[in-house]
């Protein structure tokens, strides 16, 4: 701990704060807001009731009104802090609502009703980590095969990503071929046409194929990422050749060469490009949603837009699955995240 307080203490060598010093806590105290303050929210809003979501001025722990059972009452009636005629502030509980009155009773003598305005009474809070928000999400819909969708097609994916990606970058870095040049410059090009201008040709390939209604045609299309083959080739190149020529020498195939020598060594570039993968398709929406038509085949993402409808968007609910749906994305980036700064530090130098 001492060591921790002492990192976070430095100075630029004196025993006083110089500016920059102030500055430089600033900035990154902005920046750790900006970073996770959305994520913390997202997270304290999930355990919140769909009517503290959308309360206003917004409050970012999650409140629950407190209940109490009274006999004689089928539910828990909720209790308010109410201030009497005579001055007196008393904790009761409400029976009902009738315009801008409530009526209310003392849960310790349940007999006499007593009438209050809505001015003159507060609800008894505090706060709350109930799941209810998450047991009645995964309730609601088939949260285990959206479940099993999206692990099928990110994995599946990410796998024919890793593949189809290495062997691209493979066959750029240490092959020597005419037209090399413009073929890689031509596969980076694509990074510049957007995503919409692709979704209607892609969609009628897929849609002639068959695969509509398919989880192949959510796996397949996005097989072959520019992002993905610039990173390996970048790793590649600096393999030495030499590993590569003194392989042949020895008889070993290029199939033997590229799983044996090319791909153990790019394990560093191979993680980074399997997180970027997994979150890519993890989060994909847009596209499993034009794809998939079909309840059974949805994938989380899309899983999720079933609580919004026309008239109504169940927030809480969202709140909570999106809270679940990151759980997976979170674990496997805590796993993988010590190759990232390899991969991407040595990508590029020879």
């Amino acid at each position: 701990m001492s060591r921790i307080m002492e990192f976070f203490t430095r100075t630029r060598g004196t025993d006083k704060l110089h500016f920059t010093d102030m500055v430089t806590y600033i900035y990154l105290s902005l920046g750790v807001i900006v970073m996770f303050g959305p994520v913390l929210w997202l997270v304290l809003s999930s355990f919140k009731t769909s009517a503290e979501v959308v309360k206003f001025p917004p409050r970012l722990l999650p409140y629950r009104q407190e209940t109490v059972v009274v006999e004689g009452y089928e539910e828990a009636l909720p209790l308010y802090t109410v201030t009497l005629e005579d001055g007196t502030v008393a904790q009761l509980a409400q029976i009902r609502r009738i315009g801008l009155e409530r009526q209310l009773i003392d849960p310790a003598n349940p007999e006499e009703i007593i009438k209050a305005r809505l001015e003159e009474s507060e609800p008894v809070e505090s706060v709350s980590f109930n799941l209810d928000n998450f047991v009645e999400g995964v309730e609601s819909f088939n949260f285990a095969r959206y479940l099993r969708n999206s692990v099928v097609v990110t994995v599946f994916a990410t796998l024919l990503t890793l593949l189809v990606n290495s062997m691209a970058a493979f066959a750029l870095s240490k092959y020597q071929f005419r037209g090399r040049t413009a073929i890689f410059l031509v596969m980076i090009s694509t990074l510049m046409v957007p995503l919409s201008v692709v979704l209607v040709p892609v969609f009628l390939v897929i849609t002639k194929v068959g695969w509509n209604n398919n989880l192949l045609g959510v796996i397949v299309p996005g097989a072959a990422t520019p992002t993905g083959m610039f990173l390996l080739r970048q790793y590649m190149l600096t393999i030495p050749d030499e590993l590569l020529d003194a392989a042949r020498i020895d008889g070993a195939s290029e199939w033997r060469i590229y799983s044996q020598i090319i791909l153990p060594l790019s394990r560093p570039a191979l993680a980074v490009l399997t997180i970027f993968s997994v979150m890519w398709r993890w989060n994909d929406f847009l596209w499993p949603l034009i794809v998939l038509s079909r309840s059974e085949m949805f994938t989380l993402q899309v899983g999720l837009n079933s609580f919004q409808g026309e008239l109504n968007v169940q927030w809480h609910l969202i709140l909570a699955m999106t809270v679940l749906t990151l759980l997976p994305i979170t674990i496997v980036f805590g796993f993988l995240q010590k190759n990232i700064t390899t991969g991407i530090a040595t990508t590029g130098m020879k």
